[in-house]
């Protein structure tokens, strides 16, 4: 029984001494040149304005939901569409109460606005 796991504890093991290999080269030979501008904060071609901490709007949150909620759809629908003929009329109607839900997400997010822009 674990004999069947052999090639896989040997594949994580390769895995893990070429990622770390890779890593100690990368680490000793490339070249080590640091300034002032490779070592300043990046963010969005701009210096930096406010403490790191700060609240963010709630409409990043609710695009990051809408996102999510289109995500799901697409990610499910595709297999769902080329197994339709084999899972019948429960396989169809699972789905529809799946969109369902998901339609009242998206119906959710609009009523917050997050599909408007200032």
């Amino acid at each position: 029984m674990l004999s069947n796991y052999v090639p896989i504890l040997i594949f994580l093991l390769i895995g893990i001494l070429l990622g770390s290999l890779l890593l100690f080269l990368g680490r000793v030979l490339a070249p080590n040149r640091p300034d002032k501008e490779k070592l300043s904060p990046y963010e969005c071609g701009f210096e930096a304005f406010e403490d790191t901490r700060m609240k963010f709007d709630v409409r990043y949150y609710l695009v990051a939901i809408l996102f999510i909620i289109f995500d799901l759809e697409i990610a499910f629908l595709f297999p769902w569409a080329i197994v339709l003929e084999e899972i019948g009329v429960f396989g169809f109607l699972a789905m529809m109460l799946f969109l369902v839900v998901l339609v009242v997400g998206f119906i959710y997010e609009w009523m917050k606005g997050a599909l408007e822009w200032e």
